[in-house]
């Protein structure tokens, strides 16, 4: 039987808006934690690039 975990806390996705769970490899900086995957964080989704400001260059 799968072990589900109820009482994770969970933030909204900067980038495109999904809500995403607590996972161990962010355990010693939850509270800098912004984005739900590298690609939100890199912007290559297309609507994780319209909720992204624009970088300058």
């Amino acid at each position: 039987m799968a072990h589900k975990k109820p009482n994770l806390p969970e933030k909204t996705c900067a980038a495109c808006g999904r809500p995403f769970a607590w996972r161990k490899k962010w355990a010693r900086n939850w509270e800098e934690v912004r984005f739900c995957s590298d690609a939100c964080r890199d912007g290559r989704y297309a609507k994780a690039r319209l909720a992204l400001p624009r970088r300058g260059g």
